[in-house]
Order: structure tokens, then C-alpha cells, then sequence
């Protein structure tokens, strides 16, 4: 009956642990602040689609059931995205066009939120003012400065990115897009002039809490988020490797320079 009695009040110290310990043990830097290094990976389908979705075929039929769209609940805060109706309209073709038109087909960086939750893995390098973020696709490379206020000296990308730490979360301001970039291979997109406001907070010692805020009145009828757990890869020996996905695009992009056979 002791035992039985005890159960209860075990079982609520380990609740109490599960939910307050995490934080505490997370890996920090010298000056106290969480210490994100390390590699990290998002595991979810917000690279086909950050709305939910049910499962599609992937677009080419000769294919069957390879690169099939997996259904899933989304990642986007209250699931939907607010786009103003023309944006709507130029998602939904480029949905239609997405075989040619998604920039990911071209071998070209994958831009900011899209870079995070692309089926690749990424590595943080953390210091007291800087944080940068390697890439595995297409060997993407952000550099984020800790209490930076300059702005982008051009359009890029990956965006110009300055940040701050507010308690234990690092807020991350992303500007100077070059307007090009996708969200997921749905056709989701933002223009040159989106803000993107990133925030890494600590869930327990292998898990981020990621959220990306994106600001554009010409694309959207308000601000809208994102949000999702990164998952640290603790495999033995693990190490990011080069994805230099350049030379598969070449003949998508310049096969027509190709002299003719003589």
C-alpha cells in the first residue's frame, strides 16, 4: 500500500523534471547565454508544403511513388497564410510551374526561413558576437552578428541577419531579400522587401524551439509564423558533408548552350 500510495507523488517530481529541467540543462557559453553549436535537423514535410497537406503525387508521373508529397499538419500558426488575393493567385501558379520554376531545382540557396526545415541537416558555430550557420544544401553559409545593426550592403539570398538575446532566446532580424526565394516546394514566397524575425529558444539539450515571423504588406494581409522543433543529431562521429548540388542543374539551366552534334 506504501508503494501505491508513493506512485502519485513520484510520478508528479517526474513531470515537475521533465518540464522544468530542460532549460537548465542546456549547453551555455561563457557569458551564460544557451550555447547552440552543434548540428541540427528539423523533421517534418514543411520543405513540400508549410500549410497542412494531404499526400499528392510528386509531379512526375513516370516516377510512381518516388518523391511522392507526404501529408502533413503544417508547421504555419494558425495553419493557414494570409496572402493578399493577387499573391494567392501568382502562389498557385507558380504551384502549377513548380517542376521549373522552384529555385531549388536551380541549385540556388534556400534562403531564410526555407534553408532550416529543407530535408539537409545544419551545423551552428557559436561565439559571444557571432553565429553562423553552415548549410548542407548547396554549402549555404549565414553569418549572424550578435548586436549588429547594419544593414545589407545588397540583396542576396540568404538576407543580411543581426540579432539579440532576449532571456534565453536569440531573435535573429533578417532583411535584404533578393525577392527570389520560395518558402517549400509548394509555391509559398515572399517579396524583396519580407522581414523575417527568427527565434532560437531552448527546449531541453537536444531540442530548439525554431519560429520565423514574416513580415511583407505587399504579399501578405498580415504577419504570420512558423513554428517547429529542430532535433540535435547525436550520432557518433557525425560531421555536416558537402552537398554541391550545382553540377545536377546544369543541364536544366545551360543544356540549351550545347553546341549541336556535328
Amino acid at each position: 500500500m506504501k508503494a501505491l500510495t508513493l506512485l502519485p507523488a513520484l510520478l508528479a517530481l517526474f513531470a515537475l523534471r521533465a518540464t522544468a529541467a530542460p532549460q537548465d540543462e542546456f549547453p551555455r557559453d561563457a557569458d551564460g547565454h544557451p550555447d547552440f553549436s552543434g548540428v541540427w535537423q528539423s523533421l517534418n514535410t514543411a520543405h513540400w508544403n508549410l500549410e497542412p497537406h494531404v499526400a499528392a503525387p510528386g509531379g512526375v508521373p513516370a516516377l510512381g511513388a518516388q518523391f511522392a508529397v507526404a501529408p502533413g499538419l503544417g508547421v504555419v500558426v494558425g495553419d493557414r497564410i494570409p496572402y493578399k488575393p493577387e499573391a494567392l493567385a501568382q502562389r498557385d501558379a507558380n504551384f502549377a510551374n513548380r517542376l521549373t520554376a522552384d529555385p531549388e531545382t536551380n541549385c540556388y540557396l534556400g534562403g531564410v526561413p526555407r534553408s532550416t526545415y529543407m530535408p539537409y541537416p545544419l551545423q551552428i558555430f557559436q561565439s559571444s558576437d557571432i553565429v553562423s550557420i553552415a548549410y548542407q544544401y548547396a554549402t549555404g553559409l549565414r553569418r549572424i552578428a550578435i548586436g549588429g545593426t547594419d544593414e545589407a550592403p545588397l540583396d542576396s539570398w540568404m538576407g543580411w541577419s543581426n540579432a539579440k538575446w532576449e532571456g534565453d532566446t536569440l531573435i535573429v532580424e533578417v532583411t535584404g531579400f533578393n525577392g527570389q526565394t520560395w518558402l517549400d516546394r509548394a509555391g509559398n514566397f515572399a517579396s524583396a522587401t519580407a522581414k523575417v524575425t527568427e527565434r532560437y529558444t531552448p527546449l531541453s539539450p537536444n531540442h530548439i524551439q525554431y519560429e520565423a515571423t514574416i513580415e511583407d504588406p505587399s504579399v501578405y494581409t498580415e504577419a504570420w509564423s512558423i513554428r517547429m522543433p529542430l532535433y540535435r543529431i547525436v550520432d557518433d562521429n557525425y560531421r555536416l558533408l558537402e552537398f554541391k548540388c550545382e553540377p545536377f542543374a546544369e543541364e536544366k539551366l545551360y543544356g540549351h548552350l550545347r553546341l549541336p552534334a556535328e
